[in-house]
């Protein structure tokens, strides 16, 4: 696929990339899927989103050739590759800062490297594609284990670690009350993963009735609708002893309803860095002393973020983009052992020739869309 302009993506002849680094690998894609985050992309809300940039970067396939450097792989290989590009030997990878690596991005202070996400983000193609190159490869993918369906390891390369990664920022501590704000794929295994961290109570806010659903089904979680009461704030006061949460998790980000003028000024005037409602609610719902975690992406300009209050309530604010490869080998057992299964809130799968449909379902919410898959053609 290759965006034209904000909603306009469409399928195109790109030449097959090929070997420009000794450390390169060429990635026949076997199944990718369309992140939530790609939507901000679609919508043009990302900087220096260049027409002909091919997104995606949840994906996994089978290595077609390597480079003369690369140790770890070889063609044939089924792999799954994490969103994250990283060099592994950095300051920050060194440390396993893996999504804020030096070494990938001339926008590196800013952020690390991601396939298909902007020239912001180093100006990869991404893997909504047949085939992807993949760089630092003996450093970034790994070889999918034999027991592992393909859907749940496509998950594997960013929305169930990014989930996971929300949880673990809260720093939950047994017996926890955690609010999740945004019930899409993220937000899900966010409210899975804190169960798993020891959660004593998990509530999951959103306004898509149908996501809710899947929160109480897959995630078994409490739900609010937000557009049922006058302020979610004062409900989520109300029901959490009038003190508020322990943690709350953003997993929403720039393209948050609830709050007409920010949604405005982020979302479709892009006069800040998103819309940071779901932020603002989360810093707000939280206890004084409690923790914020932030997964839902944000443009890298200002917001409008009550930082004041963030302040006076001693709040724990922490974030980051998911250093995917990090959580690998917890999330593996969990999957394993049958305490996660991610393919469970796969609701669509669509062929790659069809994208563009793809992408306004999933952007307009039909169909009861939670996570579209992209299967290539052929496969």
């Amino acid at each position: 696929m290759v965006y034209r302009g904000p909603y306009k993506v469409r399928v195109e002849e790109k030449d097959v990339p090929s070997i420009e680094h000794p450390n390169d690998a060429i990635v026949r894609v076997t199944l990718a899927a369309i992140c939530g985050s790609d939507l901000h992309l679609y919508h043009g809300m990302i900087p220096d989103t260049r027409v002909g940039h091919t997104f995606g970067h949840e994906f996994i396939g089978v290595v077609e050739e390597v480079g003369p450097s690369v140790r770890s792989l070889k063609p044939g290989d089924r792999v799954m590759v994490p969103f994250n590009i990283f060099c592994g030997s950095c300051f920050f990878c060194a440390r396993g800062l893996y999504s804020n690596c030096h070494n990938v991005n001339p926008n590196a202070t800013a952020i690390g490297g991601i396939y298909g996400y902007s020239h912001t983000c180093g100006g990869y193609d991404g893997g909504q594609a047949e085939y992807v190159r993949v760089p630092f490869a003996d450093v970034g993918p790994s070889v999918i284990p034999e027991w592992m369906d393909d859907e749940d390891a496509v998950l594997l390369t960013d929305a169930v670690p990014t989930g996971y990664f929300g949880a673990q920022l809260g720093d939950i501590a047994e017996g926890d009350v955690v609010v999740v704000f945004g019930a899409g794929p993220v937000g899900l295994f966010a409210a899975k993963s804190a169960w798993l961290m020891g959660a004593g109570r998990v509530i999951v806010v959103d306004h898509l009735e149908y996501r809710l659903e899947v929160a109480r089904t897959f995630a078994h979680a409490e739900t609010c609708n937000f557009t049922e009461y006058d302020d979610i704030v004062v409900h989520m006061k109300r029901i959490t002893d009038h003190l508020g949460a322990d943690v709350a998790i953003d997993a929403v980000g720039a393209e948050a309803d609830g709050n007409l003028l920010q949604h405005l000024a982020g979302a479709k005037f892009k006069l800040q860095g998103g819309s940071p409602v779901a932020l603002n609610w989360a810093i707000d719902a939280v206890r004084k002393g409690g923790t914020v975690s932030v997964v839902g992406a944000y443009g890298p300009i200002f917001s409008a973020v009550k930082f004041g209050d963030a302040l006076n309530k001693g709040l724990t604010l922490r974030m980051n983009q998911c250093p995917v490869k990090r959580q690998w080998p917890r999330l593996f057992e969990h999957v394993r052992n049958g305490y996660l299964k991610p393919s469970d809130i796969v609701t669509h799968r669509i062929p790659l020739d069809d994208i563009a449909e793809g992408y306004y379902m999933f952007s307009a919410k039909l169909d009861d869309c939670v996570k579209p898959l992209v299967v290539p053609n052929g496969q």
